[in-house]
This record gives C-alpha cells, structure tokens and sequence, in this order.
C-alpha cells in the first residue's frame, strides 16, 4: 500500500495499471507525432543527407561534370587540395572577409539596437529602415552597390567628390565587398539585439540609477553582461555567414574572382573546380574539407558556450 502527501492510500496494482496506462499513452504519442516529422525528415534525408554521403563518394573518385567512367582514386583529390596555392587563397579570402565583417557588423548592430531601443518618436520607422535591407534578395543587393561604387558613373564617387576604383582595384574590391555586407545584413543582428534588450528587467536600470550609476556605467555592467549570451551568438551566426561569401561576391564582380583575384572566395573557387574545370570529384573534395571547417567553427562555439556556463555554476 502507498500513502500520498494528502493521505489517500493507493493499493499497488492501481499504482501498476497506472504506470502501464501511462507508458501506453506516452508510446501512442511518439507514434501520432512519428507521422508528423515523417515529411520533413524524408525531405531532409533526400536534399541533405543524400547529397553529402554522395559528396563524400565522389570525393575519393575522379569524377567529372557527366558523372561517367568515375574512378576510385583514394585521398588523392585531398592530397592535391593540401598542396593547391589557389585554394588556399581563397580560404584566406574567405577568413580575411569574416575578420573584417564580423566585429564590424557585431557592433553596429548594437548600436543600431541600442538606437532603436530609447529612441522615444518614430521607434517604428527607425526599425523598418534598419531590418528592410536584409529583406532584399543577394542579386538585388549587390546589384544595387554594383552601380553606387561604379567608378566614374556611381553615386558614391560622386557624392563624396571621389575617383576611387572600388570595384575594380584589388585595394578596394574587398572594402566595397565589406560595406556591403554591412548594409544588407546588419538588420538580422539588429533584430536579435533589440529582442534582447527588450528582454532585460527595467528594475536593474532603476535601482542602479538610484545607485548614481551614470548611462556609460549602465551600460557597462547591466547592458554588456545580460548579452553576453546573445553577442556570442551574432558572432557564431556571423563567422559561419561570412566564411561562405559567395552571392555578393560574384553579383558585385560582374561574375567573376574580382581584380587580380581579390575577392575569390572559398564556395566560388569550388564552384569553378566544378563547373568550369568540370573536376566533380576535386570540387567534392573541397567541399567536403570546408564542411568540416565550419563544423569545427560550430563545435567550438559550443564547447565555449558551455564551459562558460559550466564556470558560472
């Protein structure tokens, strides 16, 4: 027999039918809810699953575009990627364009959501202008500061009373690239600053205020410290963005690696291997080496993320 807290006594075998009844409801619900994810998880195994275990097979062939008389050929599409100078250039790239985009976009969009946030009239508006840009298709966008950096007729060189050939000088090709990235993609950022800020209990403010903490030490050490979480997450989303630079790369460029090869990224010098040298096999190779470097960036992410946590236990 069992007592409860309210002092019913349950017998046993009422205990066991109940504890069956239960386990019986629990299984019928992973069965109902089995069919509702069936879908997607036979979408996602077919565009993504299939895809990279087919990747990794053609990566140890020597396949091309026509995908006829493929050979196995072991690691050696991995070996002659270690030793091509031209892939590593692209990484470089790749990792030069995500240092200078990252810690750029993560402040700005601070300031833009701590703008958005105490701005008292018009809060609407400031937000619309800010998110609108990121709305905006890649092709649109980059086509869009294609003709304000064009030399000579753009409406940047013009504004400003300047000849610069942004687009068309290796000196200033990846800058261009970098401004922007900054103006179409801030807005995502943005959002999440400003759902954090919202997030934070006015309290704290308030009763640092009748600390005599001014806005400066506020901000320091209420603001920074309650987005700390939110801040280590732009910057994962942002490095795992910006090391696939592709889109407004090749729109901005006029479909090619830029001046001199500038601004050949990563994704575009695979897509070249592929398509244009028609190598499959290589490109897979590449494909399947840069999948893993993101998935490291993302494991590292959260191996920080968690012994941060595990510390503040």
């Amino acid at each position: 027999m069992t007592t409860t807290s309210a002092g019913t006594v349950i017998a046993p075998s009422r205990l066991k039918t109940a504890a069956v009844g239960a386990g019986v409801r629990r299984k019928q619900g992973l069965q109902h809810g089995g069919w509702f994810v069936a879908p997607f998880l036979a979408l996602f195994a077919l565009f993504v699953i299939w895809p990279l275990l087919r990747g990794v097979y053609l990566s140890f062939t020597d396949a091309n575009i026509s995908g006829e008389g493929a050979r196995f050929i072991g690691l050696g599409n991995y070996r002659e990627a270690l030793h091509d100078a031209a892939m590593w250039d692209a990484l470089g790239h790749s990792a030069y364009f995500t240092l200078l985009v990252v810690p750029c976009i993560t402040v700005l969009a601070f300031l833009l959501a701590m703008l958005a946030h105490h701005i008292e009239r018009g809060k609407w508006l400031w937000r619309l202008c800010f998110f609108a840009p990121f709305l905006l298709p890649s092709t649109v966008a980059g086509n869009m500061w294609q003709w304000l950096f064009t030399q000579g007729i753009g409406l940047f060189n013009e504004t400003f009373g300047l000849d610069t050939p942004w687009l068309t000088d290796k000196s200033y090709a990846m800058l261009a690239l970098v401004v922007e990235t900054l103006w179409w993609t801030v807005g995502f950022s943005f959002l999440l600053y400003l759902a954090a800020l919202q997030g934070i209990p006015g309290h704290l403010y308030e009763a640092a205020k009748l600390d005599g903490a001014n806005a400066w030490h506020r901000m320091v050490h209420i603001t920074l410290p309650m987005l700390r979480n939110i801040t280590g997450l732009v910057v994962a989303l942002q490095i795992l963005a910006s090391l696939q630079l592709f889109d407004q790369a090749v729109v901005m460029m006029d479909f090619g690696p830029g001046p001199e090869l500038s601004t050949r990224s990563f994704v575009q010098y695979t897509l070249e291997q592929g398509f244009t040298s028609y190598r499959v096999g290589y490109a897979s190779a590449m494909s399947i080496i840069f999948f893993v470097l993101i998935a490291a960036v993302a494991l590292t992410r959260m191996w920080l993320l968690r012994t941060r946590e595990e510390g503040g236990r």
